[in-house]
């Protein structure tokens, strides 16, 4: 059982950047893919970004091309690099582990307490 904790979150002025980082107590390197979800207030969860093991990724529509979702097997941790930051991207900011294929690439049930990302105009 992998533990997981988001760091790297704060407040920043549209147009600018952060990086997320998110730090696993165990390997990851056995977990097949790995994901960023975010929940802004009244809102449901929603996928980001994710990477499976062999470093395919994959987006949301909305952060394409802005945000960069990478993993350092060696260090146990995902990142996920957000440039061009939009109030639109202002939510609570959350990484997990994901099911395989067979299973829909859902996210395991156990939620950390995430990170709080905020971007003002």
């Amino acid at each position: 059982q992998v533990q997981l904790v988001e760091s790297g979150g704060g407040l920043v002025q549209a147009g600018g950047s952060l990086r997320l980082s998110c730090a696993a107590s165990r390997s990851i390197f056995s977990i097949d893919a790995m994901g960023w979800y975010r929940q802004a207030p009244g809102k449901q969860r929603e996928l980001v970004a994710a990477i499976t093991s062999g470093g395919t990724t994959n987006y949301a529509d909305s952060v394409k091309g802005r945000f960069t979702i990478s993993r350092d097997n060696a260090k146990n941790t995902v990142y996920l690099q957000m440039n061009s930051l939009k109030p639109e991207d202002t939510a609570v900011y959350y990484c997990n582990a994901q099911r395989g294929a067979e299973r829909g690439y859902a996210p395991f049930d156990s939620w950390g307490q995430g990170t709080q990302v905020t971007v003002s105009s």
